[in-house]
């Protein structure tokens, strides 16, 4: 019985890793470089730090999802600068990615026809707009899931099925 037990956790702990794994983005941290907040629950904040420590006073907490924060100089361990437009301090870069440069188009999409840019990774999600066809400048945020990216375009930030969406 204690051999079947540690096999059960150990199978549950695999499991868990992958499921983990396959749910957080992979940061990516650039200086000089817009970067979204991840890697946090959805009701969670990242906490903006007067220094480069956890134990140091919070500035600021952002949501997850937020984006605009800007790294500020080059990263002290796992410790960056940032700044989001109102606050600065420094963030565990665990919990930031960059943003894609826009160099993305709609392809795919038959004349006459537009892909839908939708509020949630869901065919019956509500429809933010229409990109055109031959639309470009479209930046990839980091996050996605299933066959659906979260992207910012012409102002809009929504998600679109990757399928319809190349790289220039």
């Amino acid at each position: 019985m204690p051999k079947l037990t540690s096999l059960a956790i150990a199978c549950l702990t695999a499991v868990s890793a992958l499921l983990v794994s396959g749910s957080a983005a992979q940061a990516q941290v650039v200086q000089g470089e817009e970067h979204c907040v991840v890697n946090i629950p959805a009701t969670d904040g990242l906490n903006i730090r007067s220094a480069p420590r956890a134990s140091s006073r919070i500035v600021a907490t952002l949501p997850y999802a937020r984006c605009g924060v800007m790294v500020m100089g080059p990263c002290q361990g796992s410790w960056c600068p940032v700044e989001d437009g109102h606050y600065a301090g420094w963030v565990n870069s665990r919990y930031i990615s960059m943003v894609s440069p826009a160099i993305y188009c709609v392809s795919g999409v038959a004349r006459g026809d537009v892909l839908n840019l939708r509020a949630y990774p869901s065919p019956s999600s509500r429809i933010l707009t229409g990109l055109s066809r031959n639309q470009c400048d479209i930046a990839f945020l980091p996050y996605a899931t299933g066959a659906w990216q979260k992207v910012r375009v012409g102002g809009w930030e929504g998600w679109a099925n990757r399928r319809y969406l190349s790289g220039q």
